[in-house]
């Protein structure tokens, strides 16, 4: 599977071609470096620029919780929660949602991304410019500290070393795939927050197959870590989304 959340890499890549600094179509490549095949609709990307948009944006959505996805029908927003991510346009409205899957033999299994179009409403882009780095740093920053001090009490830490060690494997910085010129506290955040998602995904999973808690004991933990799972998402797809509105001119780099 991607090591970063592949609309986060078409976001930066796209609006980067769509500003001249490479082609579209090696754009699209690049934001796929670890996966073997893509199809589907990302000729909505040359119909976008061709229309005068100039920044392709990111949300981090998952059932029961849209921050960031721009309003659309509900099987829209159901569809890209299911997925967990998807590519939008603010000013015309529009966005793409990639659906992963394995193939081939086993042992020899590659990973495809089949990317659909959808209709949504735009987007305020004064809402967009508002959003702020530090405001992200922080909330990141007291999700990490409240989620902690609750799965303390349950035995529940997100921090162990399996965790841990499993986000620096799958994210290790040089596999990010990210443009080298984006703003580097961006980048940084980008960085941390797909560190703490990875590391609250695999202390759900660990969860699901270690020992059993009594029932209160096993809410609270679950809830501590879709807390700081949620609280990583938005500051991944944030800081993402400054990124590319600072490539996009939108604000100052």
């Amino acid at each position: 599977m991607p090591t970063l959340p592949v609309s986060v890499r078409l976001a930066v890549w796209a609006t980067a071609a769509f500003h001249g600094r490479l082609d579209l179509e090696e754009a699209i490549a690049r934001a796929h470096p670890d996966l073997d095949h893509w199809s589907g609709d990302l000729s909505r990307l040359r119909l976008w620029r061709d229309l005068g948009e100039s920044a392709v944006l990111v949300a981090l959505p998952r059932p029961g919780d849209l921050t960031g996805m721009p309003r659309a029908q509900v099987d829209v927003s159901g569809a890209a929660a299911a997925r967990g991510e998807c590519a939008y346009v603010a000013g015309m409205g529009g966005l793409l949602v990639p659906t992963l899957s394995t193939f081939g033999p086993d042992g020899d299994e590659g990973t495809a991304a089949e990317w659909t179009a959808y209709d949504s409403e735009p987007v305020a882009r004064h809402l967009l410019e508002s959003i702020s780095l530090g405001d992200l740093e922080r909330a990141l920053a007291h999700a990490i500290t409240e989620s902690s001090s609750s799965l303390e009490e349950v035995e529940g830490r997100p921090w162990s070393s399996q965790p841990r060690e499993d986000a620096e494997r799958r994210l290790g910085e040089d596999r990010w795939g990210l443009p080298r010129d984006l703003a580097p506290r961006a980048v940084r955040l980008i960085g941390m927050a797909a560190r703490i998602g990875v590391i609250a995904d695999e202390g759900l999973r660990l969860a699901s197959a270690g020992p059993a808690l009594d029932l209160h004991s096993s809410t609270r933990r679950e809830s501590g870590l879709r807390s700081l799972q949620s609280a990583a998402d938005a500051a991944l797809a944030g800081a993402t989304n400054i990124a590319v509105m600072e490539v996009a001119g939108w604000r100052p780099a």
